[in-house]
């Protein structure tokens, strides 16, 4: 009896997570009425972009010309530049580009420190009433920085997420796979934007938050962006997703460089979730139901897919049809090996990419939630190989 149950709460953990919350959250979404969009005639503030940059010298003379080239007023922004222990020419391209454009400031760190350490260096340094947290390698259109700044004319709003579009797609890797996730990403954090501006993490490459919510980020915290957000839901303001607000990046495509990723993202995931456990028990309207939903239940996936395997075995002993789940439950680990071989033979099938993508992106969350409980002695990480 306690396998059967362990068995279907698992599964119906795993469904909710995955399938019924974005669905609910759609159902929702057509009894809400939608706000008055902000004020297009609200002065715009002076806004701080920074940047924290290792060794990104192939990008980053790009990726300061697409902020530049924007429609946001000269002499409203300013570009901090923080050189994270560099060993390429990063800096010195950093140091060219401030002659040509008096909004840049670039600081060299000669010591590497890791992203947020660096990112806290800059906002000290900042002066802006919004800050914009950006990636060397995410490009701006010309009115990406004008649409991030338009919703925070809304006093209630504290931090805004752009949308994210992505390039350089390719059959033989899991780019399509990555893009279909990140996409339903997107959608279900607009629609918890619209319904209670409770949406959970921004798009880490460019998100933008108000200074006096801005805090510190923990020394040897790994994921920053989900920890700024969840930072202002806890002070009580809303952060919310701006479709309008378009930035570009290649979307990864080696299945073994986005796993080693996803560990570290997972493993930030377990730190965010011990800091902000009191959250998971909020009174602010929907918080507590989208951080269970999109978050805690997928984060927790490899232990109920496990505990789901374990009470599986159990029941086929003396049950046909937990015999016969069981005997499909397994099968669904096979497919890794067809996608293998497949793959190999320079065929690519989608629906099988998309299981060894679900499967090994589990993986890392497991693996992520043992480097948690290990312990975190650092948040310097390597970044994600650019153009894969």
């Amino acid at each position: 009896m306690i396998a059967i149950i362990l068995f279907w709460l698992c599964v119906a953990a795993v469904f909710h997570s995955y399938i019924l919350f974005p669905v609910l959250l759609r159902f929702f979404a057509l009894f809400h009425r939608s706000k008055q969009p902000a004020d297009p005639s609200a002065g715009l503030p002076f806004v701080s972009i920074l940047l924290a940059a290792f060794n990104e010298e192939n990008v980053i003379g790009d990726k300061i010309r697409s902020v530049c080239a924007g429609t946001y007023p000269a002499g409203k922004y300013e570009i901090l530049v923080g050189l994270d222990g560099c060993t390429d020419g990063t800096f010195e391209v950093a140091r060219k580009l401030a002659k040509e454009f008096s909004c840049i400031r670039a600081l060299n760190y000669p010591v590497r420190e890791g992203k947020p350490n660096v990112i806290n260096k800059l906002a000290d340094e900042s002066s802006g009433s919004i800050l914009v947290f950006t990636d060397a390698n995410v490009m701006f259109d010309e009115g990406t920085l004008e649409a991030i700044i338009r919703p925070f004319s809304d006093p209630r709003i504290g931090l805004v997420d752009t949308r994210m579009i992505n390039l350089g797609l390719k059959k033989e890797g899991i780019s399509f796979q990555e893009k279909a996730y990140i996409s339903r990403e997107v959608g279900i954090k607009n629609l918890e934007s619209r319904l209670w501006g409770t949406m959970m993490g921004p798009f880490g490459g460019c998100f933008a938050i108000r200074r006096n919510l801005f805090e510190p980020i923990p020394r040897n915290f790994l994921v920053d962006d989900f920890f700024l957000n969840m930072k202002v839901l806890e002070s009580g303001f809303r952060a919310v997703n701006n479709p309008a607000a378009r930035v570009y990046e290649d979307v990864s495509n080696d299945l073994l460089i986005e796993y080693r990723r996803k560990i570290r993202i997972a493993t930030g995931n377990f730190q965010n979730l011990a800091r902000f456990r009191k959250l998971l028990f909020s009174r602010f309207p929907g918080l507590s139901f989208c951080f269970w939903s999109h978050k805690v239940l997928r984060w927790l996936g490899p232990v109920f897919l496990l505990v789901a395997l374990i009470s599986l075995g159990i029941l086929s002993f003396s049950s046909t049809f937990y015999l016969i789940l069981l005997i499909g439950y397994a099968a669904i680990f096979l497919v890794l090996l067809l996608d293998y071989t497949l793959k190999k033979l320079n065929l690519h099938i989608p629906f099988l990419r998309f299981v060894t993508h679900f499967l090994a992106m589990n993986l890392a969350m497991a693996k992520g939630m043992l480097e948690y409980l290990k312990g975190v002695k650092s948040n310097v990480w390597q970044p994600t190989k650019r153009h894969q």
